[in-house]
């Protein structure tokens, strides 16, 4: 029995972030606990979506709102996605590498198919923003980051950032043990 009250965002370089994460295998209270949990992580960080990994659970469920609001908020348990259309370039951030930006490029349109939190299977098509969203936060599943798709440039721009959360989460890593 996990307590997912507990959650809170994890930031690179934690270990839960590089890795692929499990399917849920129930649902059950505890994953809509998760999945409110969540929710109010994205709300507070002001971000338009939040996957398991970034909540420190390896778990195949994110979360989108892409007006960043409650009401808008969506959970996407075990989704696959289907990707299509022309590959557009834009600036994209995460919540769990502050300060690191760049141009990335994702497919303009991506189907979601995915189970709701009463076990009903759905498919959303997004386009625009909501594409993108289902495209990174579906990347946090397979253990991938921004920081993971950014080209030679971005790469090196986001260098020294990268190295001071290294420091940072080495600190605090430190701390805590």
């Amino acid at each position: 029995m996990s307590d997912y009250s507990k959650c809170c965002l994890t930031k690179y370089p934690t270990p839960v972030l590089m890795e692929s994460a499990r399917p849920v295998e129930k649902i059950n209270d505890e994953i809509r606990q998760l999945a409110e949990q969540m929710i109010d992580i994205m709300i507070e960080t002001k971000g338009v979506g939040v996957a398991g990994p970034q909540a420190g659970v390896n778990l195949r469920i994110f979360v989108v709102s892409i007006d960043g609001t409650r009401e808008s908020a969506k959970v996407y348990i075990n989704p696959t996605i289907k990707v299509e259309g022309p590959l557009v370039a834009n600036e994209e951030g995460c919540l769990s590498l502050p300060g690191v930006y760049g141009k990335i490029k994702r497919y303009a349109i991506c189907t979601v198919t995915a189970t709701d939190l009463d076990g009903n299977e759905f498919t959303e098509v997004g386009e625009g923003l909501l594409a993108r969203a289902f495209q990174h936060e579906y990347d946090h599943l397979e253990g991938r980051m921004i920081k993971d798709r950014l080209g030679a440039a971005g790469k090196l721009r986001a260098k020294r950032r990268l190295k001071q959360l290294e420091a940072e989460h080495k600190k605090t890593h430190k701390e805590i043990t």
